[in-house]
């Protein structure tokens, strides 16, 4: 596997398989929603189409980045988030990195999304396609945001099949500037538990793909069979 890493602004062309990361918080917070039993979460361009969409299906539920507001249901927080029943609802999502890398590459013929709390998973499914090269978009901070490029490092060795300590990987996600901005409370519509959950290696069994749904950018959850299991292939949690 030929792994690139890129920010959101390098990216010139549509990968063939793409991984965005984004570790604090937007990925650590889907996989939450769909732990608390979403059933799909769109990802919205802008703050104004989370908001019509969530006009045109009140039962939806709009969350963001930042503080609380108007027509907004909640915010970008795992550990808010993970208090909500999100039974069977759609959430639709938008956040500052995040989103915004997963739609950059809305063209790509495979897009996961992932974190450390989806990270085996989303490498199993990498390695369920052997031989692709795969492009790791690294959203936070231009490209430099060190907890999505350790998270992005970490899931390319065990793309590959290689034993690793994720010890390493996660010291530094843990000391990166975003984890220091929610600890000391720079970020607003955040909780004191929420550097800790994005922290949690493999909380989730699922890995996380994206795709485009009548012109909306989609993300659900895939459960991915074990590797000893013969011909065993990806299958969408919804479809259990």
């Amino acid at each position: 596997m030929d792994a690139r890493f890129l920010g959101i602004a390098e990216l010139t062309e549509a990968p063939s398989v793409a991984v965005v990361i984004d570790v604090m918080r937007a990925y650590t917070v889907a996989a939450w929603a769909f732990a608390q039993g979403a059933e799909r979460i769109v990802l919205a361009e802008s703050l104004d189409d989370a908001l019509a969409l969530k006009e045109r299906h009140p039962d939806w539920v709009a969350l963001k980045d930042g503080p609380p507001a108007p027509g907004f249901d909640a915010v970008n927080s795992p550990g808010l988030l993970r208090s909500v029943d999100l039974g069977g609802r759609t959430v639709v999502q938008k956040t500052t990195a995040g989103t915004v890398g997963a739609l950059a590459v809305k063209d790509a013929a495979l897009v996961l999304c992932a974190g450390f709390v989806v990270a085996e998973a989303t490498a199993r499914m990498l390695r369920s396609r052997d031989g692709d090269d795969v492009t790791f978009v690294v959203t936070g901070e231009d490209g430099r945001a060190d907890e999505d490029l350790a998270c992005a490092q970490y899931i390319a060795r065990r793309a590959t099949g290689t034993a690793t300590d994720a010890a390493e990987y996660l010291r530094r996600a843990g000391a990166s500037r975003a984890a220091t901005e929610l600890t000391e409370g720079v970020r607003q519509g955040a909780h004191p538990d929420d550097v800790a959950l994005c922290l949690e290696l493999d909380r989730f069994p699922f890995a996380m793909v994206a795709t485009l749904e009548d012109a909306l950018m989609v993300l659900r959850p895939y459960d991915v069979p074990s590797p000893t299991v013969p011909g065993s292939r990806p299958r969408s949690l919804d479809r259990m």
